[in-house]
């Protein structure tokens, strides 16, 4: 299998634990600056993988392996073969380690990297480890916040009541010193990577903006990400009231804010190294960065729904009544999944917001449940069909209905689908099974109620029924 007209350059030898125990110039120096020693585990990944392949299947390998040798892009082509191969047919006859022979190295200057694939990698990382999401109109007033840091709690409670202000109208930017833009007419370039101080929390934000809508640049407004410079440090809590120490030993108030920041650094990280933002990597370690990020998100989820649980669960539980628009609450939800759909091809019919549909019920909470209802939809509605979102306003009551084109419920599953940790059978999905057991419990707590309506094959109906207007 040698490869034709190659003289080789060097030589190494690694044992039966893949350790390189002899190496020749220059792979012995690719192996310091890839952090490994000699004696030492191989560093360099490519390597590793094919002597791993080897010395497992007692084969005779060769291929070129590319590796990141500080701004150099090396490649050279790689023979390895198990020590006491027969030289006929490659098989293995002794265990050992395996003899590892280099031709045709070559280095070059890391290619440039597109800044748009540059750019589409930091807003995935940044959107990662944001502790606050908001989504903001043309001039940058809110329209939806979202965020579970508790040192954020009050900035949220402000910014959730301040719906028609900018929200660099609660913030401040030390960075811009005499230039606060607390105005609307401030353009977005200005505030997109600044630094930012928010009152109640000691930690420092750093702010990205992304523009949405096309041909005109944030014509259909903006997304906000808020990612602080350190962890939150969770204060201690005094457990003299019993009260306070169920509270204090709580998911939501104590695991969740210290849970989520390391989950979403390995979040980050992994997506970092998915799209070899690193440098160059074989595909089987791409995929498996794509894994541990995904493993990430699922506990991410589960943290969020088990916090939810916490609340909804707890004999304090109450909603906050309000009159809301349905018809807004379902285009917002529609605009916050749209790119989720979009990924399977998955056209969402939200209705129009000038026709209202008037409700009793509170705004977070209904699109809570919506953004559920109808992430469920899209996961589990075949790609390139639709999942449609209809109102209907009958006496007292108003109904919000979810319907897709997905594989429908039997009777069987319509009568346990809303229980708890209830999946139905599917596993590798990410989801939780508590999303419409919270869902139902919400619905309940503010004077209504969620059903199904499914017949197998033929998608699935999910209800949503509020109070109306008082």
């Amino acid at each position: 299998m040698t490869h034709p007209g190659k003289s080789f350059l060097a030589e190494a030898r690694s044992d039966a634990h893949d350790r390189l125990v002899e190496a020749g110039e220059p792979l012995a120096q690719l192996q310091h600056r890839c952090g490994g020693d000699l004696p030492g585990v191989i560093a360099i990944p490519e390597l590793l993988s094919l002597v791993r392949k080897s010395r497992k299947y007692g084969l005779r390998l060769a291929r070129m392996i590319q590796a990141v040798d500080g701004d150099d892009l090396i490649k050279a082509w790689v023979e390895v073969a198990p020590v006491g191969a027969d030289p006929e047919t490659g098989h293995n006859l002794a265990e050992g380690g395996c003899q590892i022979r280099i031709a045709n190295w070559q280095s070059a200057p890391l290619p440039a990297e597109d800044p748009s694939e540059s750019e589409a990698r930091k807003l995935a990382i940044d959107r990662a480890l944001a502790e606050l999401s908001a989504r903001l109109d043309s001039q940058q007033n809110i329209l939806s916040v979202d965020s579970a840091a508790p040192d954020l709690a009050d900035f949220i409670r402000h910014l959730r009541g301040s719906t028609s202000r900018p929200w660099s109208d609660f913030v401040e930017f030390p960075g811009l010193g005499s230039m606060q833009p607390h105005s609307s007419s401030v353009h977005w370039r200005l505030l997109d990577g600044a630094e930012c101080v928010v009152e109640g929390s000691a930690r420092r934000w750093n702010v990205t903006l992304v523009p949405l809508g096309q041909p005109d640049v944030a014509s259909a407004g903006f997304e906000l990400y808020l990612t602080a410079q350190t962890p939150y440090a969770a204060p201690p809590i005094a457990v003299d009231d019993p009260k306070e120490r169920f509270i204090g030993s709580s998911i939501g108030r104590e695991l969740s804010p210290v849970l989520r920041q390391p989950i979403a650094r390995i979040i980050a990280n992994a997506e970092t190294i998915r799209t070899r933002l690193a440098g160059p990597l074989a595909e089987e370690y791409s995929a498996y960065a794509a894994d541990i990020a995904s493993a990430g998100q699922h506990l991410l989820t589960l943290i969020d729904d088990l916090s939810d649980l916490e609340v909804i669960e707890s004999e304090h539980f109450t909603t906050a009544p309000d009159q809301i628009d349905l018809a807004d609450v379902a285009q917002r939800a529609a605009g916050i999944l749209s790119v989720r759909a979009k990924e399977r091809d998955i056209e969402l019919l939200a209705p129009h917001r000038n026709a209202p549909v008037a409700a009793t019920a509170e705004f977070r909470r209904v699109l809570q449940v919506l953004l559920n209802l109808v992430g469920n939809a899209i996961r589990y509605s075949p790609v390139g069909s639709h999942v449609r979102i209809e109102l209907a306003q009958a006496g007292e009551r108003t109904r919000v209905t979810v319907a897709d084109n997905g594989p429908g419920l039997t009777p069987e599953q319509r009568a346990v689908v809303f229980e708890k940790f209830e999946r139905l059978g599917r596993t590798g999905d990410g989801g939780s099974g508590l999303g419409l057991y919270i869902s139902r419990r919400i619905a309940r707590a503010m004077g209504g109620d969620l059903t199904v309506e499914s017949v197998r094959g033929e998608g699935a109906r999910f209800i949503l029924e509020l109070p109306g207007a008082a």
